[in-house]
């Protein structure tokens, strides 16, 4: 169910917010407002818990809004790898210049066997950036997690990682809480049409899976390409593991909102359940 809200709900709400949807680079212009140009951020609200999957340039934006709410923010950052669209927008998150607010950070090494905390100060140093990371005054503890590692939180709520891409080393994550489950898996392998065995275990009975399934490479030019096998892998997963609701993610840059809408009414077709991500979506699992 789609609402409004947009502060922490109760202790029985459960809400996925959009802050970005765009894949690998910040995509501003008349031609993307109705699904948005920033790259990946998603927010879920668990009871009094906030996560935060991704770091790209929508996290910008919901640290702007964060700071219009309550003071001594607290949040769990988890980042699913370290390609410049996951943390783009982290050296510009206000909330973590402000000293008395808390953020736990998680990810897995780089291919190169970077930390998290290591991409993520480098990228804030000269001549990439001109404020280190050391100047950020919240309190943040950074966590070094890896496939298969689960994250106990407060009030009963998990996450649970799986591997996603072996050449990113991407994790995918299920967030577990009260009898629901999101499924938030990105930067996958699109290019075959076999069922990831792992990620059908992670997403097994979910109410919402949110899957890169639009992105599109070269190779996938149109949408009577093979620019259909990421979202019919999708549609396939979904049935497989008995999933609620697909939301389809990580838009291509190269994508408007025109085909965009073309692409969604395509995949209706096959699929009624299924929507493309838009930023400022907040979707209530209940």
């Amino acid at each position: 169910m789609v609402s409004a809200a947009a502060t922490l709900p109760d202790k029985t709400g459960f809400t996925a917010q959009f802050w970005g949807v765009r894949g690998s680079i910040p995509t501003p212009g008349s031609d993307t407002v109705r699904y948005g140009g920033n790259t990946a951020c998603v927010e879920v609200l668990a009871g009094n818990t906030r996560l935060i999957f991704d770091g790209g340039t929508g996290l910008r934006v919901l640290g702007k809004h964060l700071l219009h709410g309550q003071a001594d923010i607290e949040a769990h950052l988890f980042f699913t790898h370290a390609h410049w669209d996951r943390i783009q927008g982290f050296p510009f998150f206000i909330p973590a210049f402000v000293p008395g607010n808390t953020f736990n950070i998680y990810g897995s090494p780089a291919p190169n066997g970077a930390s998290i905390k290591q991409c993520l100060t480098d990228q804030m140093l000269r001549p990439n950036f001109f404020t280190p990371l050391q100047k950020m005054q919240a309190n943040m503890q950074f966590h070094n997690i890896h496939a298969g590692t689960v994250v106990p939180l407060e009030e009963g709520l998990t996450v649970e990682t799986i591997a996603l891409n072996r050449h990113t080393s991407a994790l995918g994550f299920r967030v577990s809480w009260q009898g629901h489950s999101l499924v938030y898996a990105t930067d996958t392998e699109p290019h075959s049409r076999e069922l990831d065995q792992n990620l059908l275990y992670l997403a097994q009975d979910a109410d919402l899976l949110i899957y890169d399934g639009t992105y599109a490479d070269t190779a996938y030019h149109d949408l009577n390409s093979n620019a259909s096998i990421a979202w019919e892998t999708g549609i396939n997963l979904v049935k497989e593991a008995a999933i609620k609701e697909l939301i389809l993610f990580h838009h291509n840059p190269a994508h408007d909102d025109d085909f965009l809408d073309r692409m969604e009414m395509e995949i209706r077709q096959h699929f009624g359940n299924v929507r493309l991500a838009r930023e400022g979506m907040i979707l209530q699992l209940v």
